[in-house]
This record gives C-alpha cells, sequence and structure tokens, in this order.
C-alpha cells in the first residue's frame, strides 16, 4: 500500500472506525487504541482492495475484532478509568439522555449491531459479513438489544 491511498483510506474512514471502537471499547483510550491499532494493521496489510466499501467493511472488521480482543484481557477486567469518573455528556432533552445511557448500557454484543445498524446504516447482511455472523443471529441481537432498550425506556417517552 503507498502512502496517499492510505491516506486516502485515513481521511475517509478514521471517524467511523474510531465510532465503532467508542462503541465497543465505552471509553475514549481504549477506543484511540483500537483506531490506532486497525490504522496499523492496514498498513501493513499487503493485498490491495476491490473498491473502497471493501476496505471500509475491512477497517470496520479489524475494529471489531480489535475491541473483542481488547476485552478477553485479565487486565481489562481489574481496571477502570480516570475519564469514566469525568463528566458525562449534556443533553437538551431527557428523552435523548435517557437514550443514550440506555444504549451505552447494553452489552458489548448488542451495542455494536445497534451502532453498525442505526449510525453507520448497514443492513442486517452487511453487518453479518462484518462480525463474522449470520443473518439471524444479528437480527436476534438487534431484536434483544430492541427489546432491553424498550424495557429500560417504558417510561421515558410517556
Amino acid at each position: 500500500m503507498d502512502t496517499r491511498e492510505y491516506e486516502q483510506l485515513l481521511t475517509l474512514y478514521l471517524d467511523s472506525v474510531y465510532r465503532v471502537a467508542l462503541s465497543g471499547c465505552s471509553n475514549k483510550a481504549d477506543a484511540e487504541d483500537v483506531a490506532q491499532n486497525t490504522f496499523i494493521k492496514l498498513w501493513e496489510r499487503q493485498e490491495p482492495f476491490e473498491d473502497l466499501e471493501h476496505a471500509r467493511k475491512w477497517l470496520i472488521r479489524v475494529a471489531v475484532n480489535e475491541c473483542h480482543s481488547l476485552w478477553r484481557t485479565p487486565w481489562r477486567k481489574r481496571t477502570s478509568y480516570l475519564e469514566e469518573l469525568a463528566s458525562e455528556p449534556s443533553f437538551s432533552m431527557k428523552e435523548r439522555s435517557d437514550l443514550y445511557y440506555a444504549v451505552k448500557e447494553l452489552p458489548v454484543k448488542y451495542r455494536q449491531v445497534v451502532h453498525l445498524y442505526y449510525l453507520e446504516e448497514y443492513s442486517v447482511k452487511e453487518i453479518a459479513e462484518i462480525m463474522k455472523l449470520s443473518e439471524t443471529a444479528v437480527q436476534t441481537r438487534l431484536q434483544r438489544a430492541r427489546q432491553k432498550l424498550k424495557e429500560t425506556l417504558k417510561g421515558a417517552w410517556k
């Protein structure tokens, strides 16, 4: 991969990769590490991409894998971050605040599919390819995430 192509992909997809990483990690420091590792792997990649969409899917898949690797480490289970104690974002509407915290509290496997489906606007089929799951598994995770959100937010929109 030449420098020009790398910089083009970095410019186009850094934001998407970071958002996926933030969704999978729940804190900025780990998300930055995941995004950095993802683009290091891009730099080391030897095979060319078919097109820009293939590159985007590959980058998101690598970011998801990096998040999974991060969660598997024993160190991760015994740490907490100062930024988690810092101020949370403020919202002008209580409903948005409730939704933000409800999504943030979802298990990672549900939070990732919600992020890819609603924020990145991937189809169920594309999410299945990216996450190496069956389409049925993605649909099930989306349905379970919606159900958990519905239970959590039942009084928020009355």
